[in-house]
């Protein structure tokens, strides 16, 4: 018997977004892992990784239970842009990003009660439009950009700055929401 879904993640966005397809999980329980790349590491291989690490941390803690492990990386050209660690260096990114089209990746990793592993990768290209000082000072102004990666939330003030995307929307917010259904429905997963 299983005893339910455990989200293996610190992000508040990653909860709202189970949350609003009707998934509530039994736990969330951050996975506090090292989130170095290895060197000559792929984003895409990165960001899979850290999903995976995430949910079996969680899950060699909590046998029987469903286990959601996710991550997301934002990366403009080579360079992935992390959560910046004040004003400055959200600035820096801001303006890296600005006029440009970035890519957000996205891994989701589910680990069922039997221990089998189930692993995704989403990208998303996100076109932002050229940002000029005044556009920079508010949105730094405002905080939204703290503790996210790449400096900005889509789903908020910064939607402003985003002409187009290409794939998923709920990607770039923090977790695929349609991938992680097909994930959680092909592996036999039925929400109480």
């Amino acid at each position: 018997m299983n005893a339910g879904l455990i989200l293996a993640s610190a992000s508040p966005r990653r909860l709202e977004l189970l949350l609003q397809i009707g998934i509530r999980p039994k736990k969330v329980i951050p996975a506090s892992i090292n989130e170095t790349p290895s060197q000559f590491e792929k984003p895409a291989a990165l960001v899979k990784r850290l999903a995976a690490k995430k949910a079996n941390v969680v899950a060699e803690q909590n046998p029987n239970f469903w286990v959601l492990g996710a991550d997301t990386l934002v990366v403009c050209g080579r360079r992935i842009i992390g959560k910046a660690a004040n004003e400055v260096e959200a600035r820096v990114y801001l303006n890296l990003l600005s006029g440009r089209r970035h890519r957000v990746y996205g891994g989701i990793c589910l680990i069922a009660p039997d221990g089998k592993r189930s692993i995704r990768l989403v990208t998303t290209a996100v076109i932002f439009k050229r940002l000029n000082r005044k556009e920079i000072d508010n949105y730094i102004s405002i905080g939204e950009w703290e503790g996210k990666a790449g400096a900005y939330g889509i789903q908020g003030a910064a939607a402003a700055f985003v002409p187009k995307i290409i794939g998923s929307y709920s990607n770039v917010v923090g977790l695929a929401l349609a991938e992680t259904t097909l994930l959680l429905n092909g592996a036999g997963f039925r929400p109480d």
